[in-house]
């Protein structure tokens, strides 16, 4: 069995249009890396990037780098190119600050612009957790109250009362697919905003902010966007919604004239109205040269391959491991499923210990859940069956 899975592993390797970009990737060929899903690989052209940066821009121009080397313009200019990875128009995204940040401008803004008689916060109950302490502080600077639903109640608990309503795309520790479109034409049609987390999405699968009228959007860039260790989120606001979009973090960066220095706020037009203060240089052009790597790339044969790792890895699981050690808490549906599988086992733990000491990255999340990311830019079939047998060396 193992000899005819690595033969069909081969043989997908071999026709798969995206396995070239593995090359673009610091990456040895001793380590299957399954934990793209917490922080992507290192683009190989990034670190004489940032060497240039800092040798060059930072060293020798030093502050007429804001001007000469586009430093000012970073936030906007990287927002643009996250965009058709989202399915964004240019101009409605900028980038900066933590996601966690960019959660609490989202929202309060949200609630804001909702009717003010409307006096709850939907948040799916099994966000993350960053999410739902936001949502909380949310709910109490604007005097409304956070109520968990259930994800796949969300579409028909939103009601008269909801002012918005805050939903992770992909859950974080089983990989589930949440159903975007008729969450957020729910919320629409009962009048209440929609904030979407694309941590776990944006990368590796499309999202259509345009296509399904999102209202606003905060997402992470070190996962499937590469971007490097804490590197900066973004923050996506609808266009109609820019004019009237009221920050609770009103900064000198987004006011309309921030070297006026003048005492009363006024906010800038745009995606600008975003940003708070001083951007964090460094990381920021860190991400724009990993973004490098998606030129050419279409996010639909991203998804193509995502799902087709995804299936193949849970079939190797299914020949190797034997019945009833491990459970599959990730959908088997295409239209449920992200780019992890999930795997509870009881001693999950050690299992992913003797893993990665077997060459064999994912992560652990407590208590009994083994988590799989397929990063379809530079994981390949071959190392999703290798991964399987690993597994089923490390359960016996």
């Amino acid at each position: 069995m193992s000899e005819s899975l690595a033969g069909k592993a081969a043989a997908l390797d071999a026709a798969d249009e995206l396995a070239k970009h593995r090359d673009l990737f610091a990456l040895d060929d001793d380590t299957v890396y399954l934990d793209g899903n917490s922080l992507g690989a290192l683009p190989r052209h990034v670190p004489a990037r940032m060497q240039e940066v800092i040798a060059h821009e930072w060293g020798e121009l030093r502050i007429r780098s804001w001007d000469e080397s586009g430093w000012w313009t970073a936030p906007e200019r990287i927002g643009d190119r996250i965009a058709p990875l989202v399915g964004a128009e240019p101009g409605r995204i900028v980038v900066g600050d933590s996601t966690s940040v960019n959660v609490f401008k989202a929202l309060v803004a949200a609630v804001r612009l909702a009717p003010s008689d409307r006096d709850e916060i939907l948040v799916d109950e099994s966000t993350f957790p960053t999410d739902g302490y936001v949502a909380g502080s949310a709910a109490r600077m604007t005097g409304r109250v956070v109520r968990p639903v259930a994800p796949g109640e969300m579409a028909s608990a939103v009601g008269p009362r909801t002012a918005a309503i805050l939903v992770n795309h992909v859950d974080y520790r089983t990989g589930r697919l949440h159903d975007l479109p008729g969450i957020t034409a729910a919320a629409h049609a009962a009048g209440a905003l929609a904030v979407w987390d694309l941590c776990h999405s944006a990368g590796a699968l499309p999202v259509g902010l345009e296509a399904h009228g999102v209202d606003f959007a905060v997402g992470c860039t070190y996962k499937y966007l590469n971007g490097g260790p804490g590197s900066p989120a973004y923050l996506y606001v609808r266009g109609d919604h820019q004019a009237s979009f009221d920050s609770p973090l009103p900064g000198w960066n987004s006011h309309e004239d921030p070297f006026g220095m003048r005492g009363e706020y006024v906010p800038g037009s745009g995606a600008v109205r975003g940003r708070v203060g001083t951007p964090d240089i460094l990381s920021m052009l860190a991400l724009e040269s990993a973004l490098d790597v998606w030129t050419g790339v279409s996010i639909d044969s991203v998804r193509a391959k995502s799902l087709a790792l995804t299936d193949f890895f849970l079939e190797c699981v299914a020949a190797y491991v034997p019945e009833g050690r491990v459970a599959s808490v990730t959908p088997a549906a295409h239209g449920e499923r992200g780019s992890q599988v999930a795997l509870r086992c009881d001693d999950a733990g050690s299992v992913m210990a003797a893993l990665i000491a077997a060459g064999v990255v994912g992560d652990f999340r407590r208590p009994d859940v083994l988590r799989f990311g397929f990063t379809p830019l530079y994981v390949g079939f071959g190392d999703a069956e290798r991964a399987a047998r690993a597994l089923s060396t490390a359960l016996a």
